[in-house]
């Protein structure tokens, strides 16, 4: 009998599944032998509650090769039509500068990367992110940038509760220039009524400054006008108000910054700035401020401080200010922001530089005069109290104008039954223009029109002051200089490409060249949220799809891809709770249940929906404490709404009782959200919306492979059951009022552009790949904790002393006995040339691993070497041979400035160097131990030369 395979033997579906899964077979058998079970199966049946398993394949299909995926998605992005878009509304046209594309946007050194928490091995992206901040600081005119929101509409609302928070003013009632894109409007009113914030709109002019608390003032507005903010700024600071101002970031190249007509926040977006319109995303947003404001600031905030020996470094400032610390009092739920947009805006400033951005803001507002001048020179009125980009034309019949512009491939915005609006961008050319007058029965000659049109910015509006004067935006406008610049960057931080980031509760796994293709092709790229359904057909089944897959996943019965990051998915679901029990007249239900080990945003999201926050108890296994579970829910009663419960736990546990903590709350009318941040742990095991949750977000960025960007870009889908389902976010379009929950993002699909990373995903991996790489997770989280246990024991572990996807090391003992701390181990760990675990999260005094299913046994190991040989040197403290304070842990970590310098330690430099450890891989930290009190002290959070910064006082 022959045993040449046939051909069909030889096509392998599960090629893909084997390339992201990190050990093969004789490697994973060696993992279960240490672990002591059998096969993946075996250990499945140990850890997990046999209450909750799921054992029928997920109906996803089955799995297929990287070719026909990505041929499938081809045929999708066929059905998308790209069309030129003038529809404006905040989303433009844009050219991402093809080195920035290449070397930021497609490359794995800048997306694989996390939050900078590490700042020592952050510095290339801090820089970056510092590039942004300064970048918006002087566009708008305040001295205070965060380094990304996430979008305009979302930024507008964390302005609204920040000017609540730094007022004097004792009132309720925001008002909003009706001039305002109505998406942003439309959140506004969402987040505004949880919270007891009246949003009132109409006409500057009808403003009544003593009866708000602040006013947001569009400039230039959605229309297109450009009117002086100043005398409405004016009025709201007489009256003691605050005065938040949305703007343009290019418009601000030519007209005078709203920070210098008196504003005290600033808000925007940057996706012009080289970002495609990604059918809606993702985008950086941006936050300015006064200075004097900055604690209240939400987001992130790359600031400058000092290593040990004094040099400039880079680390984020004020991390008091965050949710994740502030938890019931957290004022923002913001974690997740837009870190990778934001530097390709920034970058994209650095490239252009001043002279270049005003080159193309000049084009910009020259071609939109022109179409203003030809179209009043042929009788059509446009709006004409000034203008940068965007033109408001009277029309007889707004619905003709529409389908004739795209006759000739053009998409203008309906603004109403007899009014068009007309954008233009970097991308617009003469011939488009000339196709747009032409569908409007304009024909004219363009050179003769540019010399005759007037000049759109109001003589007194213009701007007189320079921009981007700082060195780094002169210095790389060669493709040369930008390329090293680039490098430089890169290879300073640590990512994926580089090393395991076993951060717990994060899932760093693979994000794959397959997924991330597809988000740069112009079918996906470059289509306007707000475009004609009939050409965004491709879009609408790939997302139809994804939340097929997502429901036969999660066991629920419905989603909304809406939510443009977790925090967001957190809110939406907690807002559905909310509608929900006003549906039944229960408004009295405002207590949600959070266990004291949740991560912080849970708490902060439930305030953000306008409940109030009652802490449960943990028992000493780390699991809800079921006795203090049935007092709090008996002391809420009638005012029970929900309970948040991360599942499994953050303490890296399956726990037994998730079925009964979801009875007791039913039993007292409240509904179950179970945060599905850990859900690389259930996908093909377990089902939350079986097992008696009612909602749940999902962290696209982490379980389903969309990286996470230095610190975003991030999709937090909100799953619901059906009786739910009618209260997901609604349509940032609909009339105000209509729909049982408003929008919590700008557009209908969030960040739609990056969804097809999570339909590649699951496509390619099938139904028994995603269960596979869930096994081989809680494999791996098992194998570290075994390895590491004679020196770093598990703190928590559930039935069978098994974990689920990842472990807490418990360093409180060594601390106690020599001093070590967490953060020692973390510094020490760079020297080795690894990411930190999560460090004194859930548990102060704690790391918090997780390998993923994508990491090989040689990298685990590699990894549990270098924690082994920190072991040794805690051993030697404790033996007294070496103190604490003289120990290559408490100068961790060396810099090759350090290593070849002069030497007086009292450990070898060889053993700072890790000489010789097969653990290295060449990787030295830029930059010592930064002192983090230093740069609180001393804030300063936009560029300069850094060696402006190294002799600052103290």
């Amino acid at each position: 009998m022959s045993t040449r395979p046939s051909i069909d033997d030889l096509f392998d579906p599960n090629e893909f599944r084997r390339r992201h899964l990190g050990d093969d077979g004789a490697d994973r058998q060696r993992m279960l032998d240490l672990v002591g079970y059998a096969d993946l199966d075996a250990l499945l049946d140990a850890a997990v509650p046999e209450a909750i398993r799921t054992r029928a394949p997920l109906a996803v299909g089955a799995a297929r090769n990287e070719r026909e995926v990505l041929g499938e998605l081809r045929q999708l992005a066929s059905q998308n039509r790209v069309l030129t878009s003038m529809i404006g509304m905040g989303y433009y046209g844009t050219v991402c500068p093809p080195v920035v594309k290449r070397n930021v946007l497609e490359n794995p050194a800048w997306y694989t990367s996390y939050t900078p928490y590490q700042p020592e091995i952050s510095q290339g992206r801090l820089e970056a992110l510092l590039n942004f901040q300064t970048m918006v600081t002087d566009l708008v005119g305040l001295g205070l940038a965060n380094a990304s929101l996430l979008d305009e509409a979302t930024a507008a609302a964390e302005a609204m509760t920040m000017a609540r928070r730094v007022t004097k003013h004792a009132g309720n009632a925001f008002f909003v220039d009706e001039d305002t894109h109505p998406q942003t409007l439309a959140v506004l009113h969402t987040r505004a009524e949880p919270l007891g914030i009246k949003v009132l709109s109409g006409p500057l002019s009808s403003l009544d400054p003593s009866t708000v608390y602040g006013a947001l003032i569009s400039y230039p507005g959605s229309s297109g006008a450009v009117v002086d903010p100043s005398p409405t700024i004016a009025a709201l600071h007489a009256a003691g108000g605050i005065a938040v101002v949305t703007t343009d970031l290019l418009a601000c190249v030519l007209i005078t910054p709203p920070g210098e007509l008196g504003a005290d926040i600033v808000v925007g977006s940057a996706q012009r700035f080289g970002v495609p319109m990604g059918f809606g995303g993702p985008h950086a947003a941006f936050m300015a401020c006064q200075e004097q404001h900055a604690r209240s600031l939400p987001g992130r905030l790359v600031g400058v401080s000092t290593d040990t020996e004094g040099r400039p470094a880079l680390r984020l400032a004020l991390q008091t200010r965050e949710q994740h610390i502030r938890r019931e009092r957290a004022t923002s739920n913001i974690c997740t922001a837009q870190a990778l947009l934001a530097n390709i805006a920034g970058m994209y400033a650095t490239w252009h530089g001043p002279d270049g951005l005003r080159r193309i803001a000049d084009r910009v507002h020259r071609l939109t005069s022109l179409v203003a001048h030809a179209l009043g020179s042929a009788g059509h009125r446009v709006h004409d109290d000034g203008w940068f980009d965007t033109l408001t034309v009277s029309v007889t019949d707004a619905d003709w104008c529409v389908t004739e512009a795209v006759r000739r491939d053009i998409n203008i915005r309906r603004v109403s039954d007899t009014e068009i609006g007309i954008s233009l961008d970097e991308t617009t050319t003469l011939a488009h223009v000339e196709a747009l007058l032409a569908s409007l029965g304009v024909e004219v000659d363009a050179v003769a029109a540019d010399l005759q049109a007037p000049d759109g910015i109001p003589a007194d509006l213009r701007r007189t002051t320079d921009f981007l004067v700082e060195s780094v935006f002169h210095r790389h406008h060669t493709e040369h200089e930008m390329l090293r610049y680039l490098r430089r960057l890169a290879d300073k931080d640590l990512a994926l490409d580089r090393t395991m980031i076993p951060l717990g509760s994060c899932t760093m796994k693979l994000n794959a060249t397959s997924e991330m293709e597809p988000i740069t092709w112009p079918e996906f790229a470059n289509i306007h949220p707000f475009a004609p359904s009939d050409q965004t057909m491709g879009y609408r089944t790939l997302i139809l799809q994804l939340e097929q897959m997502l429901i036969a996943i999660t066991g629920y019965d419905a989603v909304s891809l809406q939510p443009n990051a977790g925090s967001q998915g957190e809110l939406a679901g907690l807002l559905a709770i909310r509608a929900y029990h006003h549906s039944r007249n229960d408004h009295g239900r405002t207590v949600c249940l959070i266990p004291s080990s949740a991560h912080g945003t849970n708490a902060a999201s439930a305030i953000m929906a306008g409940m109030d926050v009652v802490v449960v108890a943990c028992d000493d296994r780390g699991n809800v404490d079921l006795a203090d579970l049935r007092v709090r829910a008996a002391s809420a009663g009638d005012r029970l709404a929900a309970i948040m419960v991360t599942y499994p736990s953050t303490h890296g546990v399956y726990e037994a009782a998730i079925t009964e903590v979801c009875d007791i709350v039913h039993a007292h009318g409240g509904q179950v959200y179970v945060d599905g941040a850990n859900m690389n742990a259930l996908v093909g095991v377990a089902q939350p919306g079986r097992f008696g949750a009612d909602v749940s977000h999902l962290n696209l960025h982490k379980t389903f492979c969309i990286p996470h960007g230095g610190g975003g870009p991030g999709v937090g889908p909100v799953a619901v059951r059906a009786h739910l389902a009618q209260f997901l976010p609604g349509d940032p379009l609909a009339p105000i009022g209509t729909q049982a929950v408003g929008p919590v993002s700008a557009s209908m699909f969030g960040s739609g552009g990056i969804l097809p990373i999570s339909w590649v995903y699951i496509s390619l991996m099938g139904a028994d790949g995603l269960r596979e790489a869930t096994a081989a997770a809680v494999l791996s989280a098992n194998y570290v904790s075994r390895r590491l246990a004679p020196a770093f024991p598990t703190l928590y572990t559930g039935d069978h002393g098994l974990v689920a996807h990842e472990c807490i090391l418990d360093l409180r003992g060594i601390t106690r006995d020599t001093g070590v701390t967490v953060d020692d181990v973390a510094k020490r760990l760079i020297d080795h040339g690894f990411h930190a675990p999560t460090v004194s999260f859930p548990v102060a005094g704690t790391l918090m691993v997780e390998p993923t299913e994508s990491e090989s046994l040689a990298e685990i190991d590699r990894f549990c070497e270098a924690m082994l040989d920190i072991a040794d040197e805690i051993d030697a403290i404790r033996r007294g041979t070496i103190s604490h304070d003289d120990s290559p842990l408490a100068h961790a970590p060396h810099t090759v400035v350090d290593l070849v310098g002069a030497w007086s330690r009292t450990y070898e430099r060889s053993q700072g160097a890790l000489s010789g450890r097969r653990t290295t891989k060449g990787y030295y930290a830029p930059v010592s131990r930064i002192d983090a009190a230093y740069g609180d002290r001393n804030l300063v959070c936009t560029c300069a030369p850094l060696e402006a910064y190294a002799n600052a006082d103290a």
